[in-house]
């Protein structure tokens, strides 16, 4: 046992020796640099190159890395054997990804390329500001040489772009409004968020599909035409009105544009502004990819209709009265000491600080659009106006399959009929409907019923109120014929009214001259 132990320690001794005479022949740069040798020989007659990236570049967070990663969990989730699970914050969603030093093929344009989520290590750390994390992170991508220009000038850009719609998905969207009096909070920004969680989606909206359809198209020609945007010079962004009675579904409609494109919502509420300086701070901290809302801008401040304005007062004002070229300014003591102009607002959705940002919608809504200046309804400001209407024929199928689960091939072939001959007469608002659903949904035939007799009911008072007016319009129309008529009819002499004024003023003239 004892030579045993003896013989183990000239081995070890023979191995140190010889690893210090190693050192000595071969010290470390000489080894770095055959090792250098070595690669460069075997990259020479490879024909393939690697790129790494790394988590942390210096101090900071490498972007790329957090895009590939993203990137990489779309198809890892179908092709990956062993994965990892993140949750973002401010996400519902479950994010899957590369386990270490574990490989996944992509191919792009026919290409095709392989990457590696290399973890390792890191060696012992030096006094930092910044701590490092204890294992150094990256992917590394082979690629083809031959295919090298390819997937540098368009491969990582696409990565980028589909990591940014991933990250948009996952993440909650948020809403947004504008502080109090023009406050900031605690990070030093004017808006406040909350998670959007409204569930408003067009397949659930309440309107004729045909128009409905053609809103989305036009949502989605929005969202895709970057290119376009950029080739025609314009600024990329969008206006939407939206006008109509109460109760037709504004609201609704804004939220499941939001859904539909997965942007955030910015509520601007202008009562809370007191300037056009203020109002375009606020644009410039808005996101990309938003939805900038206006709700009741005929409510919200002074921006009415500047030709009513003009032909009430052209007596009493002049070109240069500020009125008159901004639209009507309320005065010093009338909403708060708010002064924004018309003016303002137009150039904050049309002027050189609308184009800040990028992938912007905005949207305003109103009751009343003849109440709206002109100017604020052109196109490049409003680009489409969409009319929400009373409840049509087929948003009231629409409404029906949302809270009773009926299709048309539900409901018995009168009813349906009898349905489709009332509710235009009746002209009640898809909210008036839902009501009426909503209090009797759990006996779905007595919610047919109850839904059938309300329209009837609506529509009878309809037509009872149109005839009223009808006939009080007919009432007038005879009364003034009847008065041309008399007037007609009446002798010149006699109907003169400024005779006997004139002859008592003769009378006196004489007596005057007398």
């Amino acid at each position: 046992m004892k030579e045993y132990w003896t013989s183990l320690a000239s081995l070890l001794g023979v191995l140190a020796f010889c690893q210090s005479l190693l050192q000595v022949i071969f010290p470390p740069e000489l080894r770095f640099a055959c090792l250098k040798v070595f690669n460069r020989v075997f990259n020479l007659f490879s024909s393939y190159c690697y790129f790494d990236i790394t988590e942390i570049d210096g101090v900071n967070t490498n972007e790329l890395y957090n895009a590939v990663q993203l990137y990489l969990s779309s198809s890892v989730s179908t092709n990956g054997s062993r994965l990892s699970l993140t949750r973002a914050l401010n996400s519902s969603a479950i994010t899957f990804g590369l386990s270490n030093n574990d490989c996944i093929l992509d191919t792009f344009n026919g290409v095709s390329v392989v990457w590696e989520h290399v973890v390792t290590q890191r060696q012992a750390q030096t006094f930092s500001w910044r701590p490092l994390p204890e294992e150094k992170r990256g992917f590394t991508l082979r690629i083809s040489k031959r295919d090298k220009s390819l997937i540098l000038d368009s491969y990582l850009d696409y990565v980028m772009e589909k990591a940014n719609e991933i990250r948009r998905k996952n993440q909650d969207r948020l809403l947004y409004t504008n502080s109090r009096g023009g406050s900031l909070d605690s990070r030093g920004h004017p808006w406040e968020s909350v998670p959007f969680k409204h569930p408003s989606t067009f397949d659930t909206l309440a309107m004729d599909p045909v128009k409905k359809r053609e809103i989305m198209e036009d949502l989605k020609d929005f969202a895709n035409g970057q290119s376009f945007y950029q080739k025609t010079g314009r600024a990329w962004k969008r206006g939407y009105l939206l006008y109509g009675p109460p109760g037709t579904g504004k609201s609704s409609m804004i939220a499941a544009m939001a859904n539909y494109l997965s942007y955030d919502i910015y509520d601007l509420e202008l009562t809370e502004v007191h300037n056009n300086s203020e109002l375009r701070k606020l644009l410039m901290k808005t996101s990309s990819k938003s939805i900038i809302v206006i709700e009741d801008i005929d409510c919200s401040i002074n921006l009415t209709n500047r030709k009513k304005n003009n032909n009430n007062n052209t007596s009493t004002r002049n070109y240069y009265d500020p009125e008159m070229r901004c639209g009507s300014v309320p005065g010093p003591g009338e909403d708060g000491g708010n002064s924004i102009t018309l003016s303002g607002l137009l150039n904050f959705t049309d002027g050189l600080w609308s184009c800040c940002g990028s992938e912007r919608i905005f949207v305003f809504t109103t009751n009343h659009i003849e109440k709206l200046d002109s100017a604020l309804l052109r196109c490049g400001r409003m680009d489409m106006h969409i009319f929400m209407s009373y409840c049509s024929y087929p948003a009231l199928i629409i409404l029906m399959k949302n809270y009773l689960g009926y299709d048309e091939s539900d409901l018995d072939a009168d009813v349906l009929k009898q349905l489709a001959e009332v509710v235009d007469k009746a002209e009640m608002t898809p909210a008036d409907i839902s009501e009426v659903l909503i209090k009797n949904r759990r006996c779905k035939p007595k919610a047919v019923s109850e839904l059938l007799d309300a329209l009837k009911t609506r529509a009878n008072r309809n037509l009872l109120q149109n005839g009223i007016l009808r006939e009080k319009n007919s009432e007038d129309i005879m009364e003034d014929e009847e008065q041309e008529k008399r007037a007609l009819e009446s002798p010149p002499n006699e109907g003169s009214e400024f005779e006997e004024p004139c002859k008592k003023q003769e009378e006196e003239d004489e007596e005057k001259m007398k």
